[in-house]
């Protein structure tokens, strides 16, 4: 069966999507997306702008005050996906494999690679924190930048039975029912970053929400996100918690509150507490010992690397593994880099990272420099031979 001709596409409304405007729009959008993301980064922070901007099909407006808001410019995702869209479209309708064209192709084939690898990395890709100190076991990291309500139930001596509630469903301010839970948590209001100061201190301030807890001598006011990345948001929140018999009071919850504020019902003891919302391993982590070397004479940290064992009970594993600044672990998908520690050189900060596409970009720019290799060499021995002749 012949090949049809370029430009003689079976399906001539996919040419639409080969279009070389297309590809010069969406290369303008992208480096306007670029620019106002950049500026967007002062009072929005990186982190939020790549929620916005890169990691979105939409960057929204609305006016101060107003509660409804409208696209005005493409996001990263769908930029990104339409460009995907329109390199696969330019091969199928104008390029016919040979050998001259090897090199273009394994080229093109690097930079759709590298675009389903972003994809793949902004909606799978998961980067938690682990703070451990010197004999510490933990089978979980937690989240630096978003919070989790967690509801406790220790009446059992023998395990915890916990319900946790993430930072985006608190945001909704809904009323939130559990199987698991005799009562509903109805979330009053959600503060994404608070000030908190006792009432003692501010005598003219308003009463409280709480009618329970800690909350009623806390006067709670409403912060702007903070944009730098050394500082983390003091969430909070008003929650009002309703059994079969009644309401069981409201309850104020923050991160910044590291105590557990308890309660009986039904002969059962809960505790809430809102925490860094956290992922669970199959395995565990002991740290067994952390060094700290300086230079001679100075403060200055030359090295610093943790000696932990690994302990997975499904795989029946347990050995001792040295983190290094260039040596992570690497282990069930999941990479931990020695990412900091605390000044009394006892406690350990990891990096935990898992991404699914991790390889994809590695192998894209094989491809994209072997692609480039093919091509100029091809090119080059071209040249000589007709110069020889």
């Amino acid at each position: 069966m012949s090949e049809p001709a370029t430009g003689t596409f079976p399906f001539p409304s996919f040419r639409v999507f080969a279009s070389l405007r297309l590809t010069v729009v969406c290369l303008g959008l992208g480096m306007l997306l670029i620019f106002l993301g950049t500026l967007a980064q002062v009072h929005l922070g990186i982190h939020a702008v790549q929620k916005q901007y890169f990691q979105s099909l939409f960057v929204y407006w609305s006016p101060p005050g107003a509660s409804w808001r409208i696209p005005i410019l493409p996001g990263g995702y769908l930029l990104g996906t339409v460009l995907l869209i329109n390199l696969v479209a330019a091969h199928a309708t104008r390029f016919q494999f040979s050998k001259k064209k090897l090199g273009i192709i394994l080229l093109h084939l690097g930079v759709i690679l590298l675009l389903i690898g972003q994809l793949l990395t902004g909606l799978f890709a998961n980067e938690t924190m682990m703070r451990m100190d010197e004999g510490q076991t933990l089978g979980y990291s937690e989240s630096p930048r978003e919070v989790e309500l967690a509801i406790i139930d220790t009446t059992n001596p023998s395990f915890d039975q916990v319900v946790a509630i993430p930072e985006n469903v608190l945001a909704r301010e809904s009323t939130l029912q559990n199987p698991n839970l005799p009562f509903t948590v109805r979330v009053e209001h959600f503060f994404p970053n608070s000030r908190m100061q006792m009432r003692a201190q501010i005598p003219d301030a308003p009463a409280s929400p709480a009618t329970a807890g800690f909350g009623k001598d806390v006067v709670v006011s409403e912060e702007p996100r903070t944009v730098r990345d050394d500082e983390r948001d003091l969430s909070a929140a008003y929650l009002e918690l309703a059994g079969v018999q009644g309401s069981l009071g409201t309850w104020l919850v923050s991160n910044s509150i590291t105590n557990w504020q308890t309660f009986t019902l039904d002969n059962h003891t809960y505790s809430l507490i809102m925490r860094p919302r956290r992922s669970y391993k199959q395995f565990a982590l002991t740290l067994l010992h952390f060094q700290h070397d300086r230079y001679a004479g100075t403060e200055i940290p030359k090295n610093f690397s943790s000696r932990v064992k690994l302990i997975d009970l499904e795989r029946n594993e347990q050995r001792e593994v040295r983190i290094s600044m260039n040596n992570p672990l690497r282990y069930r998908g999941y990479t931990f880099y020695q990412a900091g520690f605390d000044n009394n050189d006892k406690t350990s900060i990891f990096q935990v990272v898992k991404n699914p596409a991790m390889l994809l970009p590695y192998i894209a720019c094989g491809l994209v420099a072997l692609g480039l290799l093919t091509q100029f060499s091809s090119h080059l021995f071209g040249f000589v031979r007709k110069r020889n002749r």
